[in-house]
């Protein structure tokens, strides 16, 4: 086992055990982290942001002023975006659908991450798209199936609270989509700016954006999707 994935194995537990112990302490500890959460993500997506511009603006004679107009215009997108609708809709999740509800969603999001590298590094093959060259069609495959384990230990674990039918599997589905799709999106405007991880933070997977670039998605488009299915 090499050292890269000792340290990416013994930061998900952690991570694992402050996700539990956040979830279901009490309402305002919740809130304070999802604030810290967006703060950190806000942070390193502006990195990516100033490296962006400053890539397209740098040799121009107009880099100070068309820098810092769209820098202050995305910049105000992401806030909307991340605390307004990502923070907002993550809380609104927790305290409609409730503490396990949000564990469950927020772990087909995990386990489609842990698909995607299983399968990848496993079975590898065909590259799924340039946008992020260690992405294959079968780590995409492996994300997918693995995205309904969640569902199935509910099940194991408390038959009462979900069922298998099929709107449930299509939820499943859905959200290990819209999750792929997030960390294609990430991964397009990284390579763009040239940076591999947007932290240090986390060792093992990189900054705080590294590790939610899905959940960031799939959270929002969850909170709609359950009401309509």
């Amino acid at each position: 086992m090499s050292k890269n994935l000792q340290k990416r194995i013994i930061t998900s537990i952690i991570l694992l055990s402050l996700l539990l112990f956040v979830t279901f302490s009490h309402q305002l500890i919740f809130i304070l982290t999802i604030l810290i959460l967006c703060t950190f993500i806000y942070i390193e997506t502006n990195k990516i942001i100033s490296k962006l511009l400053r890539a397209k603006y740098l040799k121009k004679k107009i880099f100070f002023k068309k820098f810092s107009y769209e820098f202050l215009i995305l910049n105000l997108l992401t806030f909307c975006y991340i605390f307004l609708i990502f923070g907002s809709f993550s809380y609104q999740i927790y305290s409609l659908n409730g503490a396990v509800f949000f564990i469950y969603l927020l772990s087909i999001c995990f386990f489609t991450d842990i698909g995607g590298y299983i399968f990848g590094n496993i079975i590898g093959g065909k590259k799924l798209s340039k946008i992020s060259p260690n992405k294959t069609i079968s780590g995409s495959i492996g994300s997918f199936i693995f995205s309904f384990f969640p569902l199935f230990f509910f099940l194991i674990i408390d038959n009462s609270y979900l069922e298998l039918n099929f709107n449930n599997i299509l939820f499943c589905f859905l959200i290990s989509l819209i999750s792929q799709l997030g960390d294609l999106f990430v991964s397009f405007f990284k390579r763009k700016a040239k940076i591999k991880d947007t932290g240090k933070i986390l060792p093992g997977h990189g900054g705080i954006l590294d590790r939610v670039d899905g959940i960031i998605f799939a959270i929002p488009f969850s909170y709609f999707l359950f009401g309509l299915i």
